[in-house]
C-alpha cells in the first residue's frame, strides 16, 4: 500500500537557508548570526502570504540548536534536528495566535517559558500570525519579551504589520519578505516539475509564475492543481485548469471596449462562461490589462519593469491607442469595485454584464470618473481642432409642440420672401423617432437646399443682370447688408452644433466687402469653433451663389468697422435661446430635450 500523497508546497518546503528563494537579504543575515553566535531574543518576520516567513522561522529554530551547523545551516541529521523536524522535542513549540489569543494562554505560555529546555539548548517559540493577539495578550507577552532567559527565543511571523503594537516591533528585530519575483517563482517551478517528472513548459512556468503574485507557496499549490497523469502542462492546460481566459480572449474583449462594441463584449463574455470560465477571474485579468495600460500611458519610459510581461509590445501599443489616461482610471476604478462586489452579488454574471456594458458605454456610467473622462475626451477633440459635437452621433430630439397662439417671427429681409431655410425650429419637420418609419437613428439631413427661384437668387424673371446693383457671374461682389443672415439661414441643419455662434451677433459678425465674407469673432475659442475649414468652404460656397461672384471666408477676432456713409448696417441674423439648448444637449448622450 503506497503513503498517502503530500503536497507539493509541503513537500518541497526549504530545510536550509540556502534553498529559500528570491529572499538573500534575510538569509544571509540570519546564517551569519548563527555562525558567530550573534542571536537575537526575539525576532519579528513580516512579509505577504507564501513568501518564506513560517520556513525560515523553522530553518533558524532547528540552525540554534543543531549539533553540527554546516555554515549557518542546520545539518538535518543530527538528533536535534531530525527531533525538531518530525515534533517529538517539545522545547521547539509553534503557536498559532489566531487560536490562542487570548490573554490566558500567553500567561500559560510565559509561566512555561522560565524552565530550561529538556532537550535542545534553547527553548524556541513560533507564534505565527501574531497580529491575531488580542490588547491583554501583547501586554501579557510584553514583560517577557523585554527580559527574557538567556536559553529563551521568540519567533513572531505576521501578514498584516501595522496591528502589530510599537512596544512590541522595538523589541524584536524585524526582518521585512518581499514579493518573490517572477523569475524566480518560474525557475524554482520548472525545478520542482523535473524533480517530479512532470513536463512543464517555459511558457505555463511563466504563466503561473504571474498569478503567485510573488507567493512560492501559491505558485506551487497551482501546479500541483495543474498536474495530470501523462501529459505536457503547456499555457492552455494551465487556462482550463484554473478555469482563465487568457491573454488573447483577454485583448480581445479590450478591443470591443475600446471600440464600444457591447453588442462583441456580452457575445464574448457568454462564449466564454459557456466555456467555464469564471466571471471573477475574467474580471480580473481584464483589470490587469487595464492596469499594465495605465502604467505604461503614465509611465512610458521607466514602467516596463512595472507590467506583469503577459502581452507583447504590438498588442499593447494597439490596446494603448484607444484609451486616455482618465478613462482607463475610470474603467480601473469601475473594475475594482465590481470585482469587491461579486462577494455579495446575486448573480455574478448579471454584474459581469453590467460592468462590460458600462465600460464599453461611458455614458451609462454616472459616476464622476465616468463624467470626467468624457469632458478630457471633449477637450481634446476641441484642442485638436475637431467640434465636439462632430465626435458624437447625434440621437433624434423631441422639440416642443408649438402653441396653438404663436405667430412665427418676421422674416428677417422685408424685400426678400420668407425661404425655407428661415424657418423657425417648431415648423421644421422633426426627424423620425427609433420607433417610426422614415429615415435610420443617426440619419443627418444634407445641406439646406438652395434658392431655386430667380427672386431669391436675386436675378429677374427674364434672366436679366443680378438684383442689388451685383455683377455677373466672375465679377467681384458689393457689400450686401442682408446677405450675412441668409447664409446663416442656410447652414443651420448641416452645423448643427455651430449655429448658435453664428447666429449671435454678439459673438460673430459676419460683413462682406471686395469679395471676401469676413467673420468678426469675439475670442479665439469662437474662433476654433467656426473656423473649421469645412465650414468656411460651405459658406463661401452659398455667398458666391447668392452675389453671382466669387467669394472667400476669413475669420478675425475683433470688431468689424462701422459702415460707411451711405452703406446701410447688416442685419443681425435671427437668435433663439432654443437653439443653444439644443446645440448644448447634443454634445451628451444621455440628455434628451423634450416637452
Amino acid at each position: 500500500m503506497t503513503g498517502l500523497y503530500q503536497a507539493l508546497y509541503r513537500k518541497w518546503r526549504p530545510r536550509t537557508f540556502d534553498d529559500v528563494v528570491g529572499q538573500a537579504h534575510i538569509t544571509e543575515t540570519l546564517k551569519r548570526q548563527v555562525a558567530t553566535g550573534r542571536l537575537s531574543h526575539a525576532y519579528l518576520f513580516t512579509g505577504t502570504r507564501g513568501t518564506g516567513k513560517t520556513t525560515c522561522a523553522k530553518i533558524l529554530a532547528r540552525a540554534v540548536n543543531c549539533e553540527h551547523p554546516v555554515d549557518g545551516n542546520p545539518c538535518n541529521a543530527c538528533p536535534s534536528c531530525l527531533g525538531i523536524e518530525s515534533g517529538s522535542i517539545l522545547d521547539v513549540l509553534e503557536l498559532d495566535a489566531a487560536s490562542n489569543n487570548g490573554v490566558d494562554q500567553v500567561r500559560a505560555l510565559r509561566d512555561e517559558a522560565v524552565y530550561t529546555p529538556a532537550a535542545v539548548r534553547k527553548r524556541v517559540y513560533i507564534v505565527d500570525e501574531v497580529h491575531m493577539l488580542s490588547t491583554a495578550a501583547f501586554n501579557a507577552l510584553l514583560k517577557i519579551l523585554e527580559e527574557p532567559p538567556e536559553h529563551l527565543m521568540f519567533i513572531l511571523a505576521t501578514t498584516e504589520l501595522h496591528k502589530v503594537p510599537a512596544t512590541i516591533k522595538s523589541r524584536c528585530q524585524q526582518f521585512s519578505f518581499k514579493r518573490i519575483s517572477t523569475g524566480d517563482i518560474a525557475a524554482r517551478l520548472a525545478y520542482v516539475a523535473r524533480q517530479e517528472g512532470m513536463e512543464l513548459r517555459g511558457d505555463a512556468a511563466e504563466l503561473l509564475a504571474r498569478l503567485a503574485d510573488g507567493g512560492l507557496r501559491d505558485a506551487l499549490s497551482l501546479l500541483d492543481q495543474c498536474a495530470g497523469p501523462d501529459r505536457p502542462i503547456g499555457e492552455q492546460e494551465v487556462l482550463d485548469a484554473l478555469g482563465l481566459a487568457g491573454n488573447l480572449e483577454t485583448a480581445g474583449l479590450m478591443e470591443h471596449i475600446g471600440g464600444g462594441d457591447t453588442a462583441g463584449a456580452l457575445e464574448t463574455l457568454a462564449r466564454l462562461y459557456s466555456a467555464g470560465k469564471d466571471v471573477g477571474s475574467l474580471l480580473g485579468e481584464l483589470s490587469a490589462l487595464t492596469r499594465d495600460l495605465l502604467v505604461r500611458k503614465t509611465a512610458p519610459q521607466g514602467g516596463a519593469a512595472l507590467l506583469t510581461g503577459g502581452y507583447d509590445e504590438t498588442t499593447m501599443r494597439r490596446l494603448s491607442n484607444q484609451f486616455q489616461t482618465v478613462r482607463l482610471v475610470q474603467m480601473l476604478g469601475l473594475l475594482q469595485t465590481t470585482i469587491a462586489d461579486l462577494a455579495r452579488s446575486g448573480s455574478r454574471r448579471t454584474d459581469a454584464e453590467l460592468c462590460l456594458i458600462r465600460l464599453c458605454d461611458p455614458a451609462l456610467d454616472e459616476s464622476t470618473a465616468a463624467l470626467n473622462a468624457r469632458l478630457s475626451r471633449v477637450e481634446e477633440l476641441l484642442a485638436g481642432g475637431i467640434p465636439a459635437a462632430c465626435a458624437v452621433p447625434e440621437k433624434p430630439l423631441k422639440r416642443p409642440a408649438p402653441a396653438q397662439t404663436q405667430a412665427p417671427p418676421p422674416a428677417a429681409a422685408p424685400s426678400a420672401p420668407v425661404r425655407e431655410e428661415d424657418r423657425p425650429p417648431w415648423e421644421e419637420e422633426r426627424p423620425p423617432l427609433p420607433d417610426e418609419p422614415g429615415e435610420p437613428v443617426g440619419y443627418e439631413p444634407g445641406p439646406a437646399p438652395q434658392a431655386a427661384s430667380p427672386e431669391a437668387a436675386g436675378q429677374t424673371a427674364t434672366g436679366g443682370a443680378p438684383d442689388r446693383g451685383q455683377p455677373a457671374s466672375g465679377g467681384t461682389p458689393a457689400a450686401q447688408p442682408d446677405l450675412w443672415p441668409g447664409l446663416v439661414a442656410a447652414v443651420r441643419k448641416k452645423f448643427p452644433a455651430v449655429y448658435p455662434f453664428l447666429c449671435n451677433p454678439s459673438a460673430v459678425e459676419g460683413r462682406l466687402e471686395g469679395g471676401v465674407l469676413t467673420l468678426w469673432v469675439k475670442d479665439e475659442f469662437t474662433k476654433t469653433m467656426v473656423g473649421g475649414p469645412h465650414i468656411l468652404e460651405e459658406l463661401g460656397r452659398l455667398a458666391s451663389a447668392q452675389t453671382g461672384g466669387e467669394v472667400r471666408c476669413a475669420v478675425k477676432v475683433g470688431k468689424a468697422s462701422p459702415p460707411q456713409a451711405g452703406q446701410a448696417a447688416p442685419a443681425p441674423a435671427e437668435h433663439d435661446n432654443l437653439d443653444d439648448l439644443l446645440a448644448f444637449g447634443r454634445q451628451f448622450d444621455n440628455i434628451i430635450i423634450q416637452e
